[in-house]
């Protein structure tokens, strides 16, 4: 794979630092890097869901962590006595999962259902970082000022 120069982003953008470094670990994800297999799913227009195939697991042998733009997941069986296999295909190896949110992303819920950990992510925007509209106004902006002082004068 060819490595990717954001040396011309860095010169010409400010605060793009956490997109940029997720674009350069990108590079360094492996291909072995595949246990436990899970899904991303959008359920809605903000609201997400995870699902990570955990058969064998208790949900007292997992972690769910969310930090400032990350969500950790970790799983650790418990020693649960000495058996001897004859044949192991259900996998009980310790796996740690990590997944980048984007900003006022948050974990709302985390179940097991069916073998399968969900995990429900909504994004909540704060009402002063949406989008709004601002009225124009016509005319002298002095004038419409002066004009309600004198209303506001004459009504006293």
């Amino acid at each position: 794979m060819t490595t990717l120069d954001l040396a011309p982003l860095w010169r010409t953008t400010v605060g793009f630092d956490r997109l940029f470094d997720l674009l350069e670990d990108s590079g360094q994800w492996t291909v072995g890097d595949n246990y436990p297999p899970y899904d991303i799913k959008r359920v809605g227009e903000d609201h997400y869901q995870i699902s990570l195939a955990l058969a064998g697991f208790t949900p007292d042998e997992v972690s769910i962590t969310a930090e400032q733009n990350t969500l950790i997941v970790e799983g650790r069986k418990a020693e649960k006595g000495s058996h001897q296999y004859l044949y192991q295909g259900i996998s009980s190896r310790p796996f740690r999962r990590m997944f980048n949110l984007a900003e006022y992303v948050d974990v709302k819920d985390a179940w097991f259902e069916d073998g399968m950990l969900k995990i429900d992510l909504v994004r909540e925007v704060p009402e002063a970082m949406k989008p709004r509209r601002i009225a124009i106004s016509t005319g002298d902006h002095q004038q419409v000022e002066n004009h309600q002082q004198v209303e506001n004068e004459q009504a006293a």
